[in-house]
Order: structure tokens, then C-alpha cells, then sequence
């Protein structure tokens, strides 16, 4: 029987099939002019991918090209989105925590009533989503689940382009392995995602568009890592900004807060994704016969839902022999996930919810200081909220500094 989403991409596949193009063009290393990108013309599949689930699983080995490439696409239809926006999911390559090559998916979408030749883009990073394959970003933005959907719809109807990227490690079965939380892969993929946008010829997006990052939770920790590694990793993409709400910037101290309290199931799905990220920490190591058990579940089952409900008020001590924390190969890992060590060369509006419960105050607090002193032109709100309410709280003043930016207005600073 024929799936409803199948459904779906058949339609959108017929509709797109026809005008498919077989290349990109931008250097993914170097600044491109237009006489560059047009002589670097990466290569891209003119035909859509598998349909199915194995849409996610990489090919082996990855082919040649640079971050940002695509390495297969197929038509989507949000249905959040379906009346005002076109969308493509893609897979394209990256870079992982470790500096190796990777193949990330994500998601694509243009304004359909806007010349997306003159249209800026958003990398919008989203929040926490869960262990499971089925918690993937894109396979929530195709139910109209996507929490984060707010923000999604507020910069589509401004005209601009949105790229969503799922993180590194969403697969299908054994292979799922999402790095969650882990800024140094977050950063990456949430550039290339961007980058994918611009080389993904259905998409219309030119190369020197404006981009700005964006994100909350999670996501909000994502967008600013990608500001603090573009000047370095993306010099050729034209940030004018960046935007982050209840950002864990300090694994350490986001941790404190968690343990014993109602979001453990956070902190457990962290220690999870670090893992994954940095083979030699061996989080397997320090579980007890309780902790083998629920984590296994959790990377099966849980999505957000899950992580607030069947782990409230749980102890790092319940699962483990010993606090991996506390280990000094683990603290090393924390430390270089700290946000604050390169500081963005663009203007940032942060915010935070002033009751904040699962990614506590303080160090987001402490990040917009340290941002501050080293000459970031910031913007910092708070709003009386929770963590869970304050997307919304903020969501508006976001995107509001958002348009200005990208209407060339000069960026407040309150620091």
C-alpha cells in the first residue's frame, strides 16, 4: 500500500522532475566570484532519491566534493508549509566533530511567491528532537511536528529561503548515531546546510546571498557555532548575523542543572551523542545493567516527549558505576564544545527565558558577557518564561532583528 507521504513526494516529484539540473556552482573553500562559481561547477544528481527510508543511509564511500555539495535530493511537501513554500530534503556532505568527512540530510525551503534569486537565507538550526531515528528533523517537519515551526513560517512568508539541517547521525536502524549537542559537528552541518541550499539548482538561491543563522535550545547552541566557525570555516558566505535562544553554551553547567532535575532525560541523550561523537570516551563503560537498558530504549523509542516524561527527577548515579562527567577525557571533550572560545565577527541577538529549568540561566547569561567583552555588537533579552514557552516568548523579537538585518539596519547592542 502506497503511503500517504509517498504519496506526496510522487506528486511533488512529477511536478519538479522535468526542470532538474545537473549542476551547482560554488567553492566551498575559497570566497566565489561569478566567473568561480560558474567555472567550478560542482556536480549534482539530476534525479531525485530513493523514496524511502534509505534516502538517509550515505553512500560508501562518500563521493568527492566539498562541504556543502549535494549528494542526493528528493521533493517534500511540509504540510505546515505545502500552500507558500517549495521543499526539498538533501543529503549532502559535511564534517564531523573529528574534522572527517560525513553525509548530513536535511531539509530545504524556498518562498513560493518570492524571486529566490533575490532571496536571503536562514540556517535555521532546530531544538532538541530525540535519539530515534523517527525524532529526525526532516521526518517531523514532513508530519507538522517540528516545534521550532513558528520561526520556520515567520521567515518563509519574509521571502526568505529556509535550510534546516538534521544533524550528523540520523539513520535507519543500527546506523543511527545523532551527535547530539556536540557544537563542533553542529556548527558544521548547520554551515553546509546553507551551503547546500545555495548548490542545490531547484532551489534558485544565489551564492553571495545574505545568510543568517538561527536557532533555539539545541538549535540555539547550532546557529552560534556556526557563527563562531564560519570566519574559518565558510569565509565565502555572505553572515550578516545570528541568532540564539536558551543556548547551552556550557555543557558543564547545562549538566549541573539536570541531573536529579526534570530534565535528565536532556542530559542522558547528551552523554549519548557525545559518545558517538568521540569513539574514545566509551560510555558503555560506565553503565550499570539499568543505564545499558534505558539508554538502548531511549535510542530506539524516545523522542522529546520521552525524554520529559519517562525521566524526570532521574540521577546520573542511577545508570552509571561511575559519573563519566568527572572523567578527565570526558571533561576535555565539554571544554572543547564550550561556546565563547571564537567569538562571531557578526551581530547576535540572544535571549533566554529568565526561568529556564532544562538549560539553566546563568551560562547563557554568562556566554552574552563574554561576548560582549570581546566586542560582539549583542543584543540581550530576557523574557519571563520556561524553557519549553520561551521560543515562543522570544520568536518574535528574533525575527523582527532578523528583517532588520537583512535590510542592511544597523544592529542594536545593549551589552
Amino acid at each position: 500500500m502506497v503511503t500517504r507521504t509517498k504519496r506526496r513526494l510522487a506528486s511533488a516529484l512529477a511536478a519538479v522532475v522535468a526542470g532538474a539540473v545537473a549542476v551547482v556552482a560554488v567553492n566551498a573553500t575559497t570566497p566565489p566570484s561569478a566567473e568561480a562559481a560558474g567555472a567550478r561547477a560542482a556536480a549534482a544528481p539530476a534525479l531525485p532519491g530513493p523514496l524511502d527510508d534509505s534516502f538517509y543511509l550515505p553512500p560508501s564511500p562518500l563521493p568527492s566534493g566539498t562541504p556543502g555539495d549535494v549528494i542526493r535530493w528528493r521533493p517534500t511537501v511540509p504540510p505546515l508549509n505545502a500552500l507558500n513554500a517549495n521543499a526539498w530534503q538533501v543529503m549532502y556532505l559535511s564534517t564531523d566533530a573529528l574534522g572527517q568527512r560525513i553525509a548530513v540530510t536535511g531539509t530545504i525551503m524556498t518562498p513560493r511567491f518570492a524571486d529566490t534569486s533575490k532571496a536571503p537565507i536562514v540556517g535555521y538550526a532546530v531544538g532538541t528532537q530525540g535519539p530515534a531515528f523517527k525524532c529526525t528533523p526532516s521526518k517531523a517537519i514532513e508530519r507538522g511536528t517540528l516545534y521550532d515551526q513558528p520561526a520556520v513560517n515567520d521567515n518563509i512568508s519574509s521571502g526568505y529561503a529556509v535550510a534546516i539541517t538534521d544533524y550528523e547521525g540520523y539513520r535507519p536502524g543500527a546506523a543511527n548515531r545523532p551527535t547530539y549537542i556536540v557544537g563542533q559537528s553542529m556548527g558544521n552541518t548547520v554551515i553546509d546546510s546553507v551551503r547546500a541550499a545555495q548548490r542545490l539548482p531547484q532551489a534558485g538561491l544565489k551564492a553571495d546571498a545574505k545568510v543568517i543563522f538561527q536557532g533555539y535550545s539545541q538549535g540555539g547552541g547550532g546557529a552560534l557555532w556556526a557563527a563562531e566557525k564560519q570566519p574559518s570555516y565558510a569565509p565565502e558566505l555572505n553572515l550578516v548575523g545570528a541568532v540564539g535562544g536558551g543556548v547551552p553554551a556550557d555543557l558543564t553547567e547545562v549538566a549541573k542543572g539536570l541531573d536529579g532535575y526534570l530534565g535528565f532525560g536532556f542530559l542522558a541523550f547528551a552523554a549519548v551523542g557525545l559518545d558517538y561523537a568521540y569513539p574514545e570516551l566509551q560510555l558503555d563503560s560506565y553503565l550499570n545493567d539499568t543505564g545499558k537498558r534505558e539508554i538502548a530504549d531511549a535510542k530506539a523509542n524516545a523522542c522529546v516527549i520521552e525524554l520529559l516524561t519517562k525521566y524526570p527527577f532521574k540521577k546520573i548515579s542511577d545508570y552509571t558505576t561511575s559519573n563519566p562527567l568527572q572523567d578527565p577525557k570526558w571533561q576535555a571533550r565539554l571544554a572543547q564544545n564550550k561556546l565563547g572560545q571564537t567569538p562571531p565577527r557578526v551581530p547576535v541577538f540572544q535571549y533566554h527565558a529568565l526561568t529556564d529549568e532544562i538549560v539553566n540561566t546563568p551560562q547563557g547569561d554568562a556566554l552574552h558577557k563574554s561576548y560582549c567583552a570581546s566586542g560582539v555588537r549583542l543584543q540581550w533579552n530576557t523574557y519571563i518564561s520556561d524553557h519549553l514557552t520561551g521560543i515562543f516568548a522570544g520568536n518574535g523579537d528574533a525575527h523582527k532583528w532578523i528583517v532588520d538585518r537583512f535590510s542592511g539596519k544597523a544592529a542594536p547592542s545593549n551589552c
